[in-house]
């Protein structure tokens, strides 16, 4: 048997490990990496080989899983076909998907290729929740690979550039946030000097575009109520400068755990402090509140969402937004300004939410209007953001 005979196998008896799982675990990624990893057969080149053709098939999941039973083979070859076109996937694609022409952009062509259905692709809900989800250009942004975001955290990035060039990274800039740097999807920046000497941090573009869309003014005091890892805080603690400060909470330690790092790797834990439990007296000059959602504008990086998200999950999301909003209202100084971000592209979560903060908070009006950061035209994940300001006069 040849070796792409051999891997066609082999993936297709990993997919059928996973395919239990992958309409129903949120976890899916983990699941895959302990597949993998946990396979004494697979060097560190045959995981990527196989994550990148196991993620190609949870793309364009309603394409391939009704031939995993009754054509392994013909699943396969889309699957080659499909996935991205890196150095390890092109001898298997060669010699399963050969036959076929190269693989055009965008769904439509792909799917006039393959006598596929391209309306299969976006699940059904999710067309009322999102206008111009089923069509391009958003849809075809859906089913794209992200590159990675950096974001610039230095004065200087000519040195930084440098040594990406060094390495043999194929770098750019983002046209719309000089801070922005793309690499390829699955370049490795954890041992490169800038990274490890906090010059840059990894954080993607719609990210990076909540904060810069609402004008955050130097030097106030913030609190980052869902901070996570922290790659807001870090961009916030950067915006307001050394007179500014930053109080980081999440209900999760770990991630907090790594914002610290991050902070003293920056040389910034200084400026933020992390946990606290006590405001200071007269509230925040600003409370970013990025709440926990469904993650429908991350279906780039974690496409394996798109199948296990439901209507229920989406309404459960926008009553806990709610919620962490009327309690963070509360928090900011008169004059001071609640900023709610989702990375999610439903409406249910982002303009019924804050629709519905107004209505129900005294005290409180929109300051800038809600808007979408759309992956299409950024080239980066999809986030909602609004902001309010508390009316009245600063003590």
């Amino acid at each position: 048997m040849s070796r792409a005979g051999s891997q066609q196998r082999t993936l297709v008896e990993l997919l059928g490990r996973l395919r239990p799982h992958w309409r129903r675990d949120a976890g899916l990624p983990a699941r895959i990496d302990a597949l993998l990893g946990g396979d004494r057969r697979l060097g560190s080149r045959d995981r990527r080989i196989y994550r990148e053709l196991i993620y190609a098939a949870v793309r364009y999941l309603p394409w391939i899983e009704p031939l995993l039973e009754s054509d392994p083979p013909g699943a396969v070859r889309r699957i080659a076909w499909l996935a991205a076109d890196t150095p390890p996937v092109r001898p298997f694609r060669a010699e399963i998907s050969g036959d076929l022409p190269p693989c055009p952009d965008g769904v439509d062509a792909k799917a006039l290729v393959l006598g596929a259905d391209p309306e299969a692709l976006t699940p059904e809900w999710f067309r009322a929740e999102c206008p111009g989800a089923s069509a391009a250009p958003l849809r075809d942004a859906l089913v794209s690979r992200a590159p990675l975001w950096l974001r610039l955290q230095t004065a200087n990035p000519a040195p930084v550039l440098a040594e990406f060039d060094r390495l043999g990274w194929a770098w750019r800039r983002s046209p719309l946030l000089a801070a922005a740097v793309a690499l390829p999807p699955d370049t490795d920046v954890s041992k490169a000097g800038a990274y490890l000497s906090g010059k840059v941090e990894i954080q993607d573009i719609g990210s990076q575009l909540v904060l810069e869309s609402v004008g955050v003014a130097p030097g106030g005091s913030w609190l980052d109520a869902c901070a996570g890892s922290g790659g807001k805080a870090l961009q916030l603690a950067c915006m307001l400068g050394p007179g500014g400060r930053v109080c980081a909470r999440d209900v999760r330690r770990e991630p907090l755990d790594e914002l610290r790092a991050r902070a003293g790797r920056a040389g910034l834990a200084g400026r933020i402090r992390i946990g606290p439990r006590t405001d200071p007296e007269g509230g925040y000059d600003g409370v970013l509140v990025d709440a926990p959602c469904s993650g429908t504008g991350t279906w780039r990086r974690s496409p394996h969402l798109k199948w296990v998200t439901t209507p229920q999950v989406v309404r459960a999301s926008a009553v806990r937004q709610l919620e962490l909003l009327r309690e963070n209202a509360a928090r900011v100084r008169p004059g001071g300004l609640l900023v709610y971000a989702t990375c999610s592209l439903c409406r249910t979560e982002d303009e019924s939410v804050a629709e519905a903060l107004l209505r129900e908070t005294p005290g409180l009006e929109l300051a800038v209007a809600g808007g979408r950061l759309m992956p299409q035209s950024h080239d980066g994940d999809g986030f909602f953001v609004a902001s309010f300001r508390r009316v009245g006069r600063a003590a």
